[in-house]
């Protein structure tokens, strides 16, 4: 990529993918869009966006690589550990605290689905050890990406994705193999669907809990003040809001949520 190259040659070439993918990125921080067209166009030795643009045009199978790249999240089950054991200890205990019923939770941008399958995980554990299964969970996971929703949907996985997850877990929840599957029980509380955080309604609400870790930085300011508004409106009063360790609330957002938990980014809705 050349260092001069124009912004308005960026600005076409989004143009073109939005025109044929019905993708818009104009939400992207600018430098992280840069970065993630330069790792296509250098796998494929180009150097300027016009270039790229020729690309696009001989092979139509580029768009979802360039698709990929752009929506490219590393997850594990249970990744951050430590946030896990103060979701467990603080928010699961609190929204059992409520008696019996049934707790909404939505996790935004989940990618290939190791967030919602920990996170029905975490569920199951909970009633697991304290005897009570009197509250139904459902979990609705959401992603702009749909290579990465049906490799979620599909519910196997390297054991690479597991490194993080306690042996006893593994034992319970997954069956082992050269790619690990995961339980039924788990599968069940977990619904999958395609979804722009930007652009389409919350699928579900109200919701108990939303989750949305390491998603939010790759936005610009405007978008993260939408997002976040987008995200307490969806909240019951009493649900919590889980950011990732990086993601700070801000403006607005800040005066309409608790903090709960400062080090794991955990708020509540009064």
């Amino acid at each position: 990529m050349k260092p001069n190259e124009r912004d308005a040659d960026l600005v076409r070439l989004m143009g073109k993918v939005a025109a044929e993918r019905g993708v818009w990125c104009e939400s992207y921080k600018e430098s992280c869009l840069r970065r993630r067209i330069a790792v296509r166009m250098r796998a494929r030795g180009v150097h300027t966006y016009a270039q790229y643009a020729e690309v696009l045009d001989d092979d139509r199978g580029e768009y979802d690589r360039l698709l990929e790249a752009l929506t490219i999240n590393v997850t594990k089950f249970f990744r951050n550990r430590e946030t896990w054991d103060v979701v467990m200890r603080d928010v699961v205990s609190a929204l059992w605290g409520r008696g019996p019923g049934h707790r909404r939770v939505w996790s935004a941008g989940c990618a290939s689905g190791e967030e919602p399958y920990t996170l029905a995980i975490v569920f199951l554990e909970h009633a697991r050890r304290t005897g009570d299964d009197s509250v139904r969970i459902s979990i609705d996971a959401t992603d702009f990406d749909r290579k990465s929703l049906e490799r979620a949907a599909r519910g196997t996985y390297p054991q690479g994705t597991l490194e993080e997850t306690p042996p006893e877990v593994m034992a319970r929840y997954f069956t082992p193999g050269e790619r690990w599957i995961v339980a039924p029980a788990v599968r069940d509380l977990v619904q999958f669907a395609q979804h722009d955080v930007l652009r389409d309604p919350p699928p579900s609400p109200p919701y108990d809990l939303i989750v949305c870790r390491n998603v939010v930085i790759y936005f610009d300011r405007p978008s993260q003040d939408r997002l976040f508004a987008r995200f307490i409106d969806a909240l019951r009063p009493g649900g919590f809001l889980i950011l990732g360790k990086v993601e700070v609330l801000f403006g607005e957002a800040r005066q309409r949520l608790v903090l709960e938990n400062a080090r794991e980014r955990i708020y509540r809705r009064p």
